[in-house]
């Protein structure tokens, strides 16, 4: 076991978008800070989203205007920090009146359209989808649609960054490593963590602990901690389908069930869509969780009853689910359950604090970050205050946050890349693709070719710079390359990133 002499400020636990978000936060403002991961970065809920940075529509119905409000404005702010990637996204909405009538849904999207201050994204329009492209593929039963604007987020990405910049800010990130045992000792917490690739045992002592291991929020308090909770969290399932786009243009859709649940249907990674989700309540270890056969149909059927050449089961490529940690506020309906967070701020009798986090959505990470850390304002007096609202995630540094005139210069600058590989570098990577691409010269540079846009170069970047550990960091998180690769692909990258890792080692 090693130890650690040295007494840390912050100790984190749990590196989802909430606890990579919180050490970013906290490292910028002087903090000393330690995360500890149990898995990958993101390798939980935060990878397994519906890829949305949005205020959540149909969250009104449940008079979440607060949350609404936040989420509202959260999404012109992450927009402008991380242009590369977070983008702006139309949304069309076919009316369906058996569903909800018309006037609740203007009056919706009235509301969506003023309560968070948009500045930079445009209003919603009524469309005729007789006459409208967007109405092509929709079947002749839908007649009229409701078109409103939303961003889509690459959350993974989105995660990573999060702890790049935690890190680049003097934060240490450790993945594969779990938090074993955590003990209260008058002002410190006595923290023990232990690596699940080399079952080494490491101790830290740390001022403040901060429990953000999203479906793992109770565990952490009574197995690790030993402490009880009058709070919860209620973990609700949700899946997704990949399957061929079957429409063209830009846009997505927002389809109505007869059962009031949306499902969101939204171009993905080029030729492809992006199908779901359901909610279901989950009692399993959110490790096991799995898209089932019924989830499948429900979503296929729900796809099938507006669109004309919608998808089978033979067309579904992929599938993933995830458990979402939901502040369990007894709500019966899974669809109800609050997606605002809560926090559990435990320090009586002037004890070092334990801040758990409950609940929490994707397009709030940073203000709830930015809350967890006033909360810890009284104990870290000398920390210094807000900034993130006008702080770029590392690579969004783009002038005026034009990714277009970004890329262009890009291609500019590497006309050798190719428009397509151009734009995968600006996308995932935004001004941080000049330093994977250093000296290259040509594609021959790049090295080995894995799959259609994936090079050795870019492989071993993430491995140096992104703490990936495994092939399914890369290919599966940090990248969406598996999608596009064959088998006999993967099997490829997978024994030279093994060589490559046993000559390291």
């Amino acid at each position: 076991m090693t130890d650690s002499n040295s007494i840390i400020d912050l100790f984190i636990v749990g590196g989802g978008v909430n606890g990579a978000g919180i050490a970013r936060d906290a490292a910028g403002r002087g903090l000393s800070v330690v995360l500890a991961e149990k898995d990958d970065l993101a390798q939980g809920t935060s990878s397994r989203s519906g890829k949305l940075v949005h205020g959540g529509l149909r969250y009104l119905e449940y008079y979440e205007f607060r949350l609404v409000r936040e989420a509202l404005i959260e999404r012109e702010v992450l927009l402008q920090s991380a242009p590369h990637i977070i983008w702006p996204m139309r949304f069309v909405l076919p009316h369906s009146p058996e569903a909800r009538p018309a006037w609740l849904v203007r009056l919706g999207l009235f509301l969506y359209d003023h309560l968070g201050g948009r500045k930079r994204l445009p209003g919603t329009r009524t469309l005729d989808l007789r006459n409208a492209p967007e109405g092509k593929p929709i079947r002749d039963a839908y007649r009229k649609a409701f078109e409103y604007s939303d961003c889509w987020v690459d959350d993974a990405r989105l995660v990573v960054l999060n702890a790049v910049d935690a890190a680049a800010r003097g934060a240490r990130i450790l993945t594969r490593t779990a938090c074993v045992s955590a003990r209260r000792e008058g002002k410190i917490w006595r923290i023990e963590t232990r690596n699940s690739e080399t079952g080494e045992r490491s101790a830290f002592a740390a001022r403040a602990l901060v429990n953000a291991a999203g479906p793992w929020v109770n565990v952490v308090i009574g197995q690790v901690a030993g402490m009880n909770s009058l709070r919860s969290v209620r973990l609700v399932k949700g899946s997704h389908i990949i399957t061929p786009k079957f429409w063209e243009g830009p846009q997505a859709y927002l389809v109505q069930n007869d059962d009031k649940r949306v499902i969101f249907i939204n171009p993905y990674e080029g030729d492809k869509a992006l199908i779901g989700t359901t909610d279901i309540p989950f009692d399993g270890r959110p490790e096991d969780v799995t898209a089932d056969e019924n989830e499948i149909g429900y979503l296929l059927k729900v796809v099938n009853r507006y669109f004309n050449d919608a998808p089978g089961r033979a067309d579904v490529l992929s599938t993933f689910s995830g458990v979402r940690p939901l502040y369990d506020d007894n709500a019966e309906n899974p669809s109800a359950v609050t997606r605002d967070y809560v926090f559990e701020l435990d320090a009586g009798d002037g004890n070092a604090p334990l801040l758990s986090v409950f609940g929490g959505k994707i397009t709030t990470f940073r203000k709830l970050s930015e809350h967890a850390l006033q909360n810890l304002k009284p104990f870290f007096p000398g920390m210094t205050g807000d900034w993130t609202a006008h702080a770029h995630l590392p690579g969004g540094d783009i002038a005026d946050a034009d990714f277009d005139a970004f890329l262009a210069g890009l291609v500019s600058r590497y006309p050798w890349l190719g428009r397509k590989l151009a734009q995968h570098y600006g996308r995932l990577y935004g001004t941080r693709a000049h330093a994977l691409i250093a000296n290259a010269r040509g594609l021959g540079d790049l090295g080995r070719q894995f799959g259609p846009l994936f090079f050795e170069r870019e492989a071993m970047f993430l491995m140096q710079a992104e703490w990936a550990m495994t092939p399914q960091d890369i290919i599966e998180r940090r990248t969406k390359h598996g999608l596009s690769m064959s088998e006999s692909e993967r099997r490829a990258f997978e024994i030279w990133f093994s060589g490559v890792t046993a000559r390291a080692g």
